[in-house]
């Protein structure tokens, strides 16, 4: 269970990793522009209201829906499923940098305008910034399952963190989970069905998105046997 907001649970474990020149790079030319820190101000400001919640106007230069996707990776999914839906702002949050600056190489190369990075903890960054009922969407694909028991503690689908997202969202809004993790996945389900404001429309696993893309991590998963599972539900109150 998550822990109180005087003592966080992280939603990420930050691991060093080397970027290479091109990462650096766009780093450098797009996070300013496109990206802000959750925790390091110098990293990047976020744009705030004056009540302290995320100003996503300001932040994307027009008012529109908002879909948060929390943990992007290495940013196929956000770049593609963005491309094809204009008329929604994304915001990807992701603690690793090597996968923000790939995000941001694939944002620019195909010159989609509708997305934002957030360097940082999502949990951190809903639980302060993200008001209540403001999101259209929210995304948590391939999330760690953390496999080991005395780890399970640390994996994001939780009933306190998911009481979270679904205040965040906007009634009828969506939350969109995929793992493929076949204990996870039931789990998954378990604690979504537990929520009494959320509704599953499927009424167990959803059949695949054919919006949602298959990106590299996907593949080796499937290549290993492993069955992927999308987990859809809804706002009901």
């Amino acid at each position: 269970m998550p822990a109180s907001a005087n003592d966080p649970l992280r939603t990420f474990h930050p691991r060093r990793a080397a970027l290479g020149v091109g990462r650096q790079d766009a780093l450098m030319r797009l996070f300013p522009r496109l990206g802000f820190s959750v925790h390091d101000e110098a990293q990047g400001r976020m744009p705030l209201r004056d009540d302290g919640s995320l100003d996503t106007d300001e932040l994307f230069g027009r008012t529109a829906p908002v879909v948060l996707e929390i943990g992007s990776g290495m940013g196929e999914a956000t770049a593609v499923m963005a491309a094809a839906d204009p008329d929604r702002d994304y915001l990807a949050v992701e603690a690793h940098l090597p996968g923000i600056a790939r995000l941001l190489t694939l944002v620019e190369a195909a010159g989609t305008t509708n997305v934002r990075v957030a360097h940082g903890d999502a949990l951190d960054l809903v639980r302060r910034c993200i008001p209540e009922s403001s999101l259209d969407a929210i995304h948590i694909f391939f999330p760690d399952p953390w496999h080991k028991t005395k780890h399970h503690k640390r994996r994001i689908i939780q009933p306190d963190f998911v009481a979270l997202l679904r205040s965040r969202l906007v009634v009828a809004g969506t939350l969109h989970c995929a793992t493929d993790w076949e204990p996870y996945a039931d789990e998954m389900l378990r604690v979504l069905a537990a929520d009494p404001g959320l509704a599953n429309p499927s009424g167990g696993f959803a059949p695949r998105p054919a919006g949602r893309p298959v990106t590299k991590f996907e593949r080796r998963g499937l290549d290993l046997g492993h069955t992927v599972r999308d987990v859809l539900v809804r706002r009901v109150r």
